[in-house]
């Protein structure tokens, strides 16, 4: 029943973006401008269709784990060669319309605690403005070393993912004590700064200090999104829109899938997901360091 509320809610959501789309498309069509856009989608080597399919798989991970967008993403960005910067601000100012729709159809099957939020989202507010200042104005003038670095901590996620599907279950009766301000701040910077990171760490977190895990996943994802918003709006202000069409093909990909990722939760085999995907990323990372030093 809850998922089938939330598989209703974002088809809605689905169906009106697929409706302004094909409005765009067919006003374009109508004013002749068809053809330039094709022509402009085709550029980077058809990136575009590229981070689509990215975006596609990355919300398939997300949607059956509950974390793993960024990091997908951020891993595949840096193995292509893309600025870390221009990795950060992507991924962020296309999250923050994938996460709004994952903030909803939380809100509506009442999976959000307010204080939770509140606890979580104001800290991750000024974690995330620090760390897409710093990976601004550090990332763009020390792209190789920053690169490196962020690899280095994909690597470390890729291990923390695939350690996950051989933990052994909590006790939930013992419940840990968190200091929910420092980690909003540490994830909403990591976030930021790495690309990806707030789900390992932040949602992770939680659920393993035996917070109840509907109410850890909708809270974080709430936080998530005000801290990709800002994110976002910080990158804008600082670097201006580039590469939007990574920024496009990540948000159409991601948009398709979203509508599902309640049935893939019970649908997917997370342990092997989780084996899978950790594999993936620590290959990935690995590549992308050995490039980056050798």
């Amino acid at each position: 029943m809850v998922i089938t509320r939330k598989v209703q809610i974002r088809l809605n959501i689905l169906i009106i973006t697929v409706a302004l789309l094909f409005i765009v498309v067919f006003s374009m069509y109508e004013m002749g401008y068809l053809d330039e856009l094709l022509t402009i989608l085709a550029k980077d080597n058809y990136i575009f269709y590229w981070m689509m399919l990215v975006g596609f798989l990355a919300e398939i991970v997300a949607g059956s784990m509950g974390m793993g967008y960024g990091v997908i993403c951020t891993t595949t960005l840096l193995l292509l060669n893309i600025p870390p910067h221009i990795v950060s601000a992507s991924i962020h100012s296309a999250e923050s319309f994938t996460t709004a729709a994952g903030s909803v159809s939380h809100i509506q099957l009442k999976n959000v605690s307010k204080s939770l939020v509140k606890k979580l989202a104001i800290p991750a507010v000024i974690g995330a403005i620090i760390g897409a200042l710093c990976l601004t104005y550090v990332g763009e003038y020390y792209s190789k070393i920053t690169k490196t670095v962020i690899a280095f901590y994909t690597l470390y996620l890729g291990f923390q993912i695939l350690s996950n599907a051989f933990k052994p279950k909590q006790n939930k009766s013992l419940k840990k004590k968190t200091n929910l301000t420092r980690l909003g701040v540490i994830g909403g910077f990591i976030d930021s700064f790495a690309g990806g990171g707030w789900g390992p760490l932040v949602t992770g977190t939680l659920i393993k200090n035996s917070f109840t895990p509907r109410f850890a996943v909708g809270s974080s994802t709430v936080a998530k999104f005000i801290l990709t918003l800002t994110a976002a709006i910080t990158f804008i202000f600082t670097l201006g829109i580039q590469h939007w069409n990574i920024i496009l093909g990540l948000l159409f990909g991601g948009i398709i899938t979203a509508p599902f990722s309640a049935m893939l939760t019970t649908k997917l085999p997370v342990k092997k997901m989780f084996i899978v995907i950790g594999t993936l990323v620590i290959v990935m990372s690995s590549i992308t360091i050995f490039k980056s030093i050798f």
